[in-house]
């Protein structure tokens, strides 16, 4: 089959868009593609269609048509407020307004699913090589396996993180498919399991991948260790971890460097600076980094237009008084807010985490042509939430030729070694090993200039807690706690003085697990598609 029948059949059976009606004449017709494992046989056909995934997987962290959908992974949890929201991410804190028919759900599914086909594809044809792959290594034809099977692995960890068990498709689609059922998530973690097995034995090393945004064996490890934690096997969860800090490769950012290592900050502010943000511009703790570029710049240099800056970012511009700046990470609106649990009690005094470089708390009027310039913004009253409001600076990013900044033009860390000792801490308090987890912590806590603890100290709370400190504004938050089961308790006791109107509504245990998107139920008219209960 070509591509129009191998797209037709994903739009009818997983990307839940209305295919129109056609004769069997239609159906027949063939166009030459370079997506068809018919068409994937040589080495320059491989290359296209694996830089093709990380095209689709930046979608995920640069689309800008629903504002809100970064907020998708944060309202709703323990750490912000939706001060500013746009529409896609209500029913993500009015929880009674999530359905089957949820907007992010769907897109969720679809973007996994897609992803998952094209990797199908390249799995496929490196396994059965044709024509001009028939002269490639057996080393290089694994090497391409190995790619592709890490990105099907992480869209089916996605997928069973969100929804639990999915239906399971392994081959390219090659002709209409309306029967799926959803596979027992033990299914889905066995394949899952396979495939980092795979990738983890096959993927180079970070300094031999064929470019420095490509994955290495190393990320597949750090998801191998996610992933593991997940279905309950934390001791090879720990074993994981353990290649990645044990590996010499890496080591956390604990002096200055780069671009601003001559102005006033600190190690952790560098590494978010863009600029600093790769391994080879210094950043020792990057693991996988997937780069994002302004398309003014670099043709094709993003998927889209990120919002990350303006979601996280205050809406400081508002007042008057105040020019967007640099030195306040550039123009935001405060989708989000930091909540006041992570703003007056989450950090204990002097961890670097909290310093003015990495969270923004006090403003002074930048205006030369203001009366009061110079002078600190009285930090009060209603413009505290998302005008003047503290905001992190990890997505700060400036470009005076456009002060507007719709687009957030820096790299997307999705992988670095704080998270790595996170997991490993996670995994040695699994095993009863708090002392062991207390170590592990105690390297970040090191280099944030914050308090040591001790075994004592080190229960999940603890565990989730320090994740918010290390990884604020950079993991997605939603993920983790519903991977941990822990969404409804701490969503609920760290968003209790929230302000009316962007309080938590209706979040029971059910929300452990997103809808099936009803497009899906309603596409699959051969089968069963069942709904996850409460929905």
């Amino acid at each position: 089959m070509k591509k129009y029948i191998k797209l037709m059949a994903l739009v009818v059976g997983l990307s839940g868009m209305t295919m129109v009606s056609c004769d069997d004449s239609f159906l027949e017709e063939e166009i030459d593609s370079s997506y068809t494992p018919e068409s994937l046989n040589d080495e320059l056909g491989f290359e296209s269609a694996l830089i093709g995934l990380y095209q689709q997987v930046s979608t995920f962290y640069t689309q800008s048509s629903d504002q809100g959908w970064l907020g998708v992974w944060q309202v709703g949890t323990d750490i912000v407020w939706p001060t500013q929201p746009q529409g896609i991410e209500v029913p993500y804190y009015e929880y009674d307004l999530l359905t089957p028919d949820d907007n992010a759900a769907f897109q969720t599914w679809r973007r996994a699913y897609n992803i998952i086909e094209n990797a199908n594809s390249i799995i496929y044809s490196a396994e059965n090589p044709t024509g001009g792959a028939l002269n490639m290594s057996e080393n290089q034809l694994r090497t391409v396996s190995a790619e592709a099977r890490f990105f099907r692995a992480r869209s089916y960890n996605l997928l069973a993180t969100l929804y639990g068990g999915v239906p399971l498709v392994t081959e390219p689609i090659s002709a209409p498919k309306l029967d799926y059922t959803r596979a027992p998530l033990s299914q889905v973690n066995a394949l899952i399991e396979e495939d980092l097995m795979y990738a983890t034995q096959n993927l180079p090393a970070i300094d031999n991948a064929p470019a420095e945004g490509r994955v290495n064996r190393y990320a597949a490890n750090q998801l191998f260790a996610e992933f593991y934690l997940r279905i309950g096997e934390p001791q090879k969860a720990e074993a994981q971890a353990d290649l990645i800090i044990d590996s010499g490769k890496f080591q956390l950012v604990e002096e200055r460097y780069g671009i601003k290592a001559d102005q006033p900050g600190d190690p952790f502010s560098d590494m978010f600076y863009k600029g600093n943000q790769r391994r080879s511009q210094g950043n020792t703790e990057a693991i996988w980094v997937l780069e994002n570029e302004n398309p003014s710049d670099v043709r094709g240099g993003s998927s889209g237009d990120p919002q990350q800056r303006r979601v996280w970012g205050a809406g400081y511009h508002n007042r008057n008084g105040m020019l967007p700046a640099d030195s306040l990470g550039g123009r935001g609106i405060a989708r989000i807010r930091l909540n006041n649990w992570v703003l007056y009690d989450l950090y204990q005094e002097d961890d670097m985490r909290n310093s003015k470089y990495n969270i923004k708390r006090r403003f002074t009027y930048n205006n030369p042509d203001f009366a009061q310039y110079g002078e600190p913004v009285p930090y009060s009253g209603p413009d505290t939430l998302f005008i003047i409001n503290p905001y992190t600076l990890k997505w700060g990013h400036f470009d005076p030729r456009d002060t507007f900044g719709y687009g957030m033009w820096k790299d997307f860390i999705l992988m670095r070694l704080g998270e790595t000792y996170l997991l490993k801490a996670e995994a040695q308090l699994l095993q009863g090993n708090t002392s062991g987890a207390a170590v592990s912590i105690n390297a970040l806590r090191k280099r944030a200039n914050a308090p040591q603890v001790t075994g004592a100290d080190i229960d999940m709370e603890f565990i989730l807690d320090e994740r918010v400190r290390e990884l604020l504004a950079e993991e997605n938050r939603r993920m983790t706690l519903m991977r941990t089961g822990t969404l409804v308790e701490r969503a609920k006791e760290h968003n209790s003085d929230a302000p009316a109107g962007m309080q938590i509504q209706g979040l029971t245990d059910t929300h452990l697990l997103f809808p099936i998107p009803l497009r899906e139920i309603q596409l699959n008219k051969e089968n069963k598609l069942e709904q996850n209960p409460g929905y």
